[in-house]
């Protein structure tokens, strides 16, 4: 767990690297996922680095979220991939189990200045002594809500689970069917369930060690009996009412747009992108953290956010850095891409923003950091939570439950069965 982060720490370096790169025109390619914010931002950076690099164009490849793992892990395995890419901190278990999914970027200090992070961030990166990325950020799952919907339920934000489940009704009654406290995403969801049953019991879902669920089958029916409270008591959406909005982000649909759907339980990475499309006067704020009575740890999922990875089949390493470098520690293309990918682990990044007053510890996303580090959090991230087929068969379990499929017991069964045949392969 990262306690320590740029907004703690003092700087007074300038991360300037050695301007080394070939003499030919070069075109990188550089491939991220995001929502509209994101991507204009990034964008910006990008004519940034081109006009300090003329030599060196970048085509950009960006997507949304949905099917950018799966073609990803296609270009890897045809030596395909971009030259620079965004990734996720779980993929390295998976992408690169033995240090050799990415570029090492040891290979590279000439062109990107490492000294601007903690060994303590790059630690979370590094696999068999190689660091396959740049960490950009630390993610810790909060509650963020419109207050503007939450002002007219005429409720406080909930400060414990009873009051959330309470709050509930409260919105139908006084809103309408329509108002919901809460929306869960797929892995929003199993997050939640983590931080609730890990507050009662101080037990981690998975066992590493025998590579197995360690919750048991009356634990796993108490948690997804739990997200049944949630759909009975009009606190959440179930998954069937959710889906015939079709696909796509949750914050950009009209609900969330509107008003109607306020809150969310995600990641203060993403706070830029939730919060600019609500109708003013909405504004989304950071809310309590709901905890147990006499609960020792909140079960916080907190790990490093987005990362840059450079593609092990590039053919242009050195000017990869040198992008990598622009877009984490140059002021200049700092300060465009701002907080879209969360409060900048990079000294030099968190100094620019702060004298550009994009940065501050009220900013949300740091305030939800500290808020986080406030609480009792001592349980361990683990990246295999965020494995696409497990998160596949906690969704599948979910959706046969709110489909009216199955019970919670009979969706426990089928779910803990698929589940260790998954982890009994995927574990290192």
């Amino acid at each position: 767990m990262q306690k320590l982060v740029p907004l703690l720490l003092a700087c007074c370096c300038a991360g300037m690297v050695a301007p080394s790169w070939s003499a030919d025109k070069v075109e990188l390619r550089f491939s991220w996922w995001g929502g509209k914010a994101r991507n204009t931002a990034t964008l910006e950076a990008l004519k940034a680095f081109e006009a300090k690099y003329p030599d060196i164009t970048v085509k950009a490849e960006y997507t949304g979220w949905d099917g950018y793992y799966s073609r990803l892990t296609t270009q890897i395995n045809s030596g395909t991939e971009a030259d620079v890419i965004q990734t996720n901190w779980n993929w390295l278990t998976i992408l690169s189990k033995k240090g050799d999914g990415f570029y090492d970027l040891n290979l590279v200090k000439d062109q990107l200045d490492l000294g601007q992070f903690s060994a303590e961030s790059l630690a979370t990166t590094r696999v068999n002594n190689k660091i396959n990325a740049i960490p950009l950020s630390t993610n810790v799952m909060l509650f963020f809500y419109n207050a503007e919907t939450w002002k007219k339920a005429g409720i406080d934000y909930p400060k414990n689970w009873d009051e959330l489940l309470k709050a509930g009704q409260q919105f139908k009654s006084k809103l309408g069917d329509n108002y919901f406290p809460l929306i869960l995403g797929e892995q929003d969801g199993l997050l939640l369930l983590r931080s609730y049953m890990y507050q009662k019991y101080q037990k981690p879902i998975l066992d590493e060690k025998e590579r197995k669920l360690n919750w048991t089958h009356e634990e796993w029916v108490e948690a997804f009996t739990f997200y049944q409270q949630l759909v009975d008591n009009h606190v959440i959406p179930n998954a069937k009412y959710m889906a015939s909005f079709g696909k796509g982000v949750n914050y950009e649909m009209k609900p969330w747009i509107n008003g109607e759907w306020a809150g969310l339980y995600s990641w203060n990475a993403l706070y830029p992108a939730e919060s600019q499309n609500l109708k003013a006067p909405s504004d989304l704020v950071v809310g309590p953290y709901p905890m147990m009575p006499d609960a020792k740890d909140a079960g916080q999922f907190q790990k490093t956010a987005l990362m840059y990875s450079i593609g092990r089949s590039t053919k242009h390493p050195q000017e990869a850095a040198l992008l990598l470098n622009f877009l984490v520690n140059d002021p200049a293309g700092v300060i465009p891409g701002g907080l879209e990918r969360g409060a900048p682990l990079s000294k030099t990044a968190d100094q620019a923003l702060r004298e550009k007053g994009i940065l501050s510890d009220n900013d949300p996303v740091i305030g939800g950091l500290l808020q986080s580090f406030a609480l009792p959090n001592a349980s361990k991230a683990s990246p295999y939570l965020e494995d696409v087929q497990f998160l596949t068969q906690f969704t599948a379990a979910r959706d046969k439950i709110d489909y009216g499929k199955a019970s919670v017991e009979q969706a426990v069964t089928d779910f803990e069965a698929q589940s260790n045949r998954i982890l009994r392969r995927v574990m290192r």
